[in-house]
């Protein structure tokens, strides 16, 4: 079972040269991802002269997250495996894929990167106000958490089988792609109920520079309850105890 591979990891992690240069991977493609995603929609609504939301603007939000988040994993993956998400990192966590004490430097890192993409864009932009998450009218509570929990699994379960199954193989060359177009396609679906989200970081800055927390639990618990989700079945599925190696003290 991949419950009984979780690895807490040695506070030791913390201070491993390796560690460090993936956290700093995860921050700036957080950085990356963010700018460009949020910024999107910024520029949207400039040219749109803050106008009412449209199926173009879905389709831009979609484009934009997925080109991103492809650049974003790419050049973060030779360093920390390009997660470029907190629930990435707890479905990897959860497989025994990554120890919890490197999980949150990556956690950290992943936030902190939110933040200052969000900082950045406001400075950017004269000001403009950074869009935070919510609720479409007539979208409970309920109804997102089912889209997050749903979305999350689909991005982490594809985030599986291309980048963490030991058989991937040549498959591996196209996760970063493969990883882009399943956020971009989920926007198309959630994008007009809750945001789509999918990723507890994308939600925090926003809310962090706005101040705006209403809802904001769904951003997380949804998530992570995908994630879960997706590694427990892949792992126990299509990996299996003979699919795993131990983890090394540079294993992420």
């Amino acid at each position: 079972m991949a419950m009984y591979r979780i690895a807490i990891g040695s506070p030791a992690e913390a201070a491993q040269p390796d560690a460090i240069r993936a956290a700093f991977a995860e921050f700036f493609s957080m950085i990356i991802f963010v700018f460009v995603g949020e910024g999107s929609g910024m520029a949207y609504s400039k040219l749109t002269d803050n106008g009412p939301a449209t199926p173009t603007g879905l389709i831009l939000a979609s484009l934009s997250h997925a080109f991103g988040l492809f650049v974003a994993v790419s050049v973060g993956a030779v360093h920390s495996g390009g997660h470029v998400n907190p629930a990435v990192t707890f479905g990897a966590f959860i497989g025994g894929n990554i120890t919890l004490l490197r999980s949150i430097l990556y956690w950290i890192a992943q936030l902190l990167g939110s933040v200052v993409a969000c900082i950045l864009l406001k400075s950017a932009t004269g000001g403009m106000e950074t869009s935070g998450f919510s609720l479409s009218p007539g979208v409970s509570v309920w109804n997102a958490l089912i889209f997050e929990v749903v979305m999350t699994f689909g991005l982490v379960y594809t985030v599986y089988a291309t980048a963490m199954d030991p058989k991937k193989g040549n498959v591996g060359i196209v996760a970063p792609i493969a990883i882009g177009l399943i956020v971009g396609a989920n926007i198309l679906v959630g994008g007009a109920f809750d945001g789509a989200s999918m990723n507890p970081a994308v939600s925090f800055g926003p809310a962090v520079v706005t101040w705006q927390w209403t809802h904001h639990w769904v951003y997380w618990a949804g998530p992570f309850i995908g994630a879960a989700i997706a590694a427990i079945i892949y792992d126990n599925i299509f990996i299996g105890d003979d699919g795993h190696e131990p983890l090394s003290s540079s294993d992420f």
